[in-house]
């Protein structure tokens, strides 16, 4: 079957989960994983395998800058002491939490012979990625307070960035590449530091060409290449795209859409993005329900289940720490909405790419695919269906609220 006709028909079922879902009470993006899930084990047909070229060449700059795009600085300025604290020494803390613990129950329960802490490593660095395709979809309407959503905006978009330069790092850490401490910080302050440069100098130029034009389509095409150009930019001088694109949306959105769009241009803009997003989302989360083996994931369930149980409670101790550093500043994060911090952590399709791009002789490299395609698939599955009940049971939303 031809690629054009299997896309046609990823969105007619896309179609028909989003209009079967209006009758359901699950989740849009749920719904698309169990179908997908489903036609993979039924071999219905041969779709696109889900690839980290088709990631970060299609999907995350589109379905990045879009949720930079509507990001207001100011909510952000107020907010960036737990914002940075979450993405980038919480995300540290996190991947070394994660090898801490995994290690020893891993050779407990001897999942594999020779499991040692860099193997785990490896794993905390690219299960750390909370995928902001999941979490931004999913917040968008559930009429959380504003610096809830912020918050997890934000946290979920630069975790995206640092994961991915973390991820790097550990293994050419474990490869023996860069072997001292000092040589990995570097590196990462120079992937992410310039990544932002990058996006923020071709945002500042594409507001500056969109206050001097007054067309809706020139300027929706300007900002499409605000976002793949930034990322694509980044990518290619081998620094953060994701970091880039952010810079390039929040640029875009707070200064030249400001200055440079009116009214009626920024509702078509902001039309355009809403439908790219949904169509994105859409396939993606279909594609990440194909991509399932399920003998694989039968075969490796207790290493999986341990992972997964490994991984919340890291992120878990990340977030109840980072809010008891806080506690006594403005930017106090309330109990309740560490809770939600913590299971609004949910994996999407960006750990999957990850650990498909690990070296083929890389070891344990197909217990490290059993383990994050089934954590991946535990926490859409699990943290998609409660959450809702979740918000409405801490009394954070009200009961007529609901996932769309």
């Amino acid at each position: 079957m031809e690629t054009e006709t299997i896309f046609i028909l990823l969105f007619v079922v896309a179609t028909i989960v989003a209009i079967a879902v209006q009758r359901l009470a699950i989740p849009y993006l749920v719904g698309l994983v169990l179908t997908g899930i489903a036609l993979g084990l039924f071999h219905i047909f041969e779709a696109p395998h889900l690839t980290k070229q088709l990631l970060f060449n299609v999907f995350l700059p589109g379905l990045i800058f879009e949720a930079a795009f509507h990001i207001e600085f100011k909510q952000f300025r107020r907010n960036h002491i737990a914002i940075f604290s979450l993405a980038l020494p919480g995300v540290a803390a996190a991947i070394a939490l994660t090898a801490l613990i995994l290690t020893p129950f891993a050779n407990m329960l001897q999942f594999v012979q020779g499991f040692t802490w860099k193997h785990a490593l490896v794993f905390g660095a690219l299960i750390s990625a909370t995928d902001p395709i999941a979490v931004v979809a999913m917040f968008r309407n559930l009429g959380v307070p504003k610096r809830l959503a912020v918050l997890l905006d934000c946290e979920s978009l630069l975790n995206d960035g640092t994961a991915i330069v973390f991820f790097t790092l550990s293994i050419a850490f474990v490869t023996g590449s860069v072997v001292t401490a000092g040589g990995l910080a570097l590196d990462f302050i120079k992937i992410v530091g310039i990544g932002a440069l990058i996006g923020t100098g071709i945002g500042l130029t594409v507001s500056q060409v969109i206050k001097r034009v007054d067309d809706p389509m020139i300027e929706i095409m300007l900002t499409t290449i605000a976002a793949y150009g930034s990322f694509l930019a980044a990518e290619h001088f081998f620094y953060s795209g994701v970091i880039a694109c952010v810079s390039a949306g929040m640029i875009c959105g707070n200064y030249g859409a400001r200055v440079g769009m009116s009214p009626s241009t920024r509702i078509a803009v902001e039309s355009f993005w809403e439908y790219v997003t949904f169509a994105l989302n859409s396939i993606v989360f279909l594609l990440i329900g194909l991509s399932v083996h399920f003998q694989a994931l039968l075969t490796s369930w207790q290493a999986i289940l341990i992972a997964y149980i490994v991984v919340t409670l890291s992120r878990a101790l990340v977030i109840f720490g980072a809010s008891s550093i806080l506690l006594k500043t403005r930017e106090r994060i309330p109990w309740k909405w560490s809770v939600i911090l913590t299971w609004g952590g949910l994996r999407g399709a960006l750990p999957m790419v990850l650990v498909l791009s690990l070296p083929k002789n890389f070891p344990h490299q197909e217990l490290l695919v059993s383990m994050t395609f089934g954590v991946v698939i535990l926490s859409i599955l699990v943290h998609g269906l409660t959450m809702s009940p979740l918000l409405r049971w801490l009394g954070i939303v009200h009961k007529h609220q609901h996932l769309k």
